[in-house]
């Protein structure tokens, strides 16, 4: 028999009393009894069930004042679907609760009876939301990257979510085998032409349904962050007017697309038709406001998931 190692057998143990706790409806003194193990052990071992996030919460109840500011957002902005979340004073996170939201609706869609092709970008959010996808079995399902899986050093990209899909979704996956950023158009132009790549293209502009993360700009964006423009080429965007980024495609304060040369050596595939898929932006946040905003007016997404601090700033815009 294998020997339980120390820190195993802790989540183990946290494990249990998660299950006890939420699943089964025990209060910390029954865990404790059942457990043979003190009220405070009991209690830490509740708390790192859910730090060690063995324990995935969604909240089922629609909020009433999140449903009236979803359908105001939908009537303001013509949006197919929206979704706001509470928002939490307190904590710093980009991705928590727009993760939960966003992975139940990208479930949603999965558990679909007819086949459909879902899309997706890449992101903080979207992994965050990938990452708590339950197994799913939906074999008639395609499944397509917009973006590319390969960073400037040639290192996978940690952020690109196709192949943590792969992990629970049983259905045909499609990654983009490209950098995000090439070196030219005309390397663009080349690789595209390739036959795989074509395949994978055409796949992505079927999509009933695409995920996309909104990016800020600046240099502590994520395209700075993650290596794939120099904090020159960020500064040079920005006093162009370049306000947020979707799977790399750069735009304006008004949603409008750069004609520039950064735009230009994206090799990630072109955002859905805003007429036949249903583009879901993920995102919220003061520095996101902005490219929030841009990226609904100019229509380069048609439905969103957001919360309460979000929606309010769009509402007074």
């Amino acid at each position: 028999m294998a020997k339980r190692t120390e820190t195993s057998g802790r989540l183990d143990d946290a494990a249990r009393a998660g299950w006890l706790y939420y699943v089964a409806g025990r209060t910390q003194d029954e865990i404790a009894s059942a457990m043979g193990i003190s009220r405070q052990s009991a209690q830490r071992l509740v708390s790192l069930a859910v730090a060690e996030k063995l324990i995935k919460v969604r909240l089922d109840h629609p909020i009433a004042a999140c449903l009236e500011l979803a359908n105001q957002l939908r009537k303001k902005f013509d949006l197919k679907h929206v979704e706001i979340v509470p928002s939490d004073p307190g904590s710093s996170s980009r991705t928590v609760g727009i993760a939960e939201a966003a992975s139940a609706e990208i479930e949603r869609w999965l558990k679909r009876p007819d086949p459909i092709v879902l899309a997706v970008g890449t992101g903080r959010t979207l992994k965050a939301a990938v990452d708590q996808l339950p197994l799913i079995e939906c074999p008639n399902h395609r499944i397509v990257s917009l973006t590319g899986n390969i960073t400037p050093d040639g290192s996978a990209a940690y952020y690109n979510v196709i192949f943590s899909m792969a992990d629970a979704v049983k259905a045909r996956h499609f990654p983009m085998p490209l950098p995000v950023l090439v070196t030219s158009a005309e390397e663009r132009e080349l690789l595209h032409g390739q036959q795989l790549v074509r395949y994978t293209l055409a796949i992505s502009a079927q999509a009933d349904v695409t995920f996309v993360g909104i990016g800020e700009l600046g240099i502590d964006g994520p395209l700075c962050v993650d290596g794939f423009l120099e904090k020159d080429e960020m500064m040079e965007l920005m006093r162009e007017g370049a306000i947020g980024e979707i799977c790399g495609w750069i735009f304006d304060g008004e949603g409008r697309l750069l004609d520039n040369p950064i735009n230009e050596r994206v090799a990630s595939a072109s955002i859905p038709s805003r007429e036949t898929s249903t583009v879901i932006g993920i995102a919220k946040g003061k520095r996101k406001f902005k490219a929030i905003r841009a990226a609904i007016v100019g229509r380069q997404i048609n439905s969103l998931i957001t919360d309460e601090e979000t929606a309010e700033f769009l509402l007074s815009t």
